[in-house]
């Protein structure tokens, strides 16, 4: 009899080799080739930590303006492919319009057939660059609005705020928006990143890896955490409310969205890093109430259960402040989490080994077969 090598949920299986993110459970730390998550929200843009995504440094200014001004050249969208999303069904899941969007790009990819290196560096900024028109424009179209096209006197973050609800951003809102993309950007083997890389192990194309991602992502368990959290939120209503609601979840097993991480025990620098923003934000927009709540229901899991919140909790009040559609969350952590599944497509497909793993057979044995007209 064998012993069974097996861990549910690949839980602590090492599944490759990758320079592009580092998550240290012990330090309660996460690097992007090597820099820590905290210097990059800090001092760069989401721009610059694309570029390190990609080309695996920082740019200098040189190569920052090239970049920037590349992804201003390729923020459009086709055309023909706009007039599809206008016969898109009315009240489409987001998600669903950013997954056909990309399949729909990929026909107007001339590269699409070449994944060399550097084909899918190019490939990778045009992704990045037309993520935001992909998710604003089929958003706005399915929900009776007009396009809103991008604005090239703005950066990444500023200019997915504009074309999402046609008013640019004052700089405090456009730079912590920026910092969430920054949060978003990669970790590690995550389902999602996993996902790309096994498609794009069997040398598919990276539009058919991106979309494996979106398929991924949208689920409530990965990338719809965040819309569930704030929903939670609304539901509990005024802080006086936030300590009983979350005792009464607990009591009666009812997940809250938001809290743990396989990869975090004792808290995501993420979420600590973007408390304190939202923390800034509610109070300087008049917010208050929602960071009460949520400190609350943050108190009350760590003192209940040693449970810290994740990236999606933080992230579900400022978006909510910042007076973004509920519906949309998701899509935002594709317009960050692209930057990182470009990268991974891109180290995948330099060193490629196809994916193929075992599983444990737990099915019957030598069944005996029997004709059809004995069956019963």
């Amino acid at each position: 009899m064998t012993t069974k090598a097996y861990s549910p949920g690949l839980e602590g299986v090492i599944a490759g080799e990758t320079k592009l993110s580092f998550v240290n459970p012990e330090l309660n730390s996460l690097m992007y080739r090597g820099f820590d998550i905290r210097d990059l929200a800090e001092n760069a843009c989401f721009e610059e930590v694309a570029y390190l995504m990609i080309y695996g440094k920082l740019p200098n200014q040189t190569e920052f303006d090239a970049f920037d001004a590349l992804l201003k050249r390729e923020r459009e969208l086709p055309d023909t492919l706009i007039e599809s999303m206008r016969q898109f069904p009315k009240n489409s899941i987001p998600m669903d319009l950013l997954r056909t969007g990309v399949s729909l790009l990929a026909l107007y990819e001339e590269e699409v057939g070449d994944i060399s290196h550097e084909a899918n560096v190019r490939k990778a900024t045009r992704l990045i660059a037309k993520f935001p028109a992909l998710i604003t424009y089929s958003y706005r179209l399915t929900r009776g609005q007009d396009i809103v096209r991008p604005d090239n006197t703005l950066g990444h973050a500023a200019n997915f705020l504009y074309m999402l609800n046609g008013e640019k951003p004052n700089a405090e809102t456009a730079k912590l928006f920026d910092t969430t993309l920054i949060a978003y950007t990669d970790h590690g083997f995550n389902a999602s990143t996993f996902a790309a890389r096994v498609t794009t192990s069997t040398l598919s194309d990276i539009h058919s890896g991106m979309i494996s991602a979106i398929g991924t992502l949208k689920g409530p368990l990965h990338g719809g955490a965040n819309e569930e959290a704030m929903k939670m939120i609304l539901e509990i209503g005024t802080p006086d409310k936030a300590e009983a609601f979350t005792l009464n979840a607990l009591a009666t097993k009812r997940k809250i969205m938001g809290f743990g991480h396989r990869a975090y025990k004792t808290g995501d620098p993420r979420a600590f890093m973007l408390t304190e923003k939202g923390k800034e934000l509610c109070e300087r927009t008049g917010n208050e109430k929602w960071y009460e709540i949520a400190a609350i229901v943050r108190e009350t899991m760590i003192r209940e259960k040693n449970i810290f919140p994740n990236v999606d909790f933080p992230t579900a009040y400022i978006y909510y402040v910042m007076g973004l559609p509920i519906e949309i969350y998701t899509p935002i952590f594709a317009v960050a989490r692209i930057a990182g599944w470009a990268g991974h497509v891109i180290e995948q497909q330099d060193a490629n080994r196809l994916i193929r793993p075992k599983a444990i057979y737990e099915g019957p044995r030598h069944e005996a077969f029997v004709p059809m007209a004995e069956r019963r």
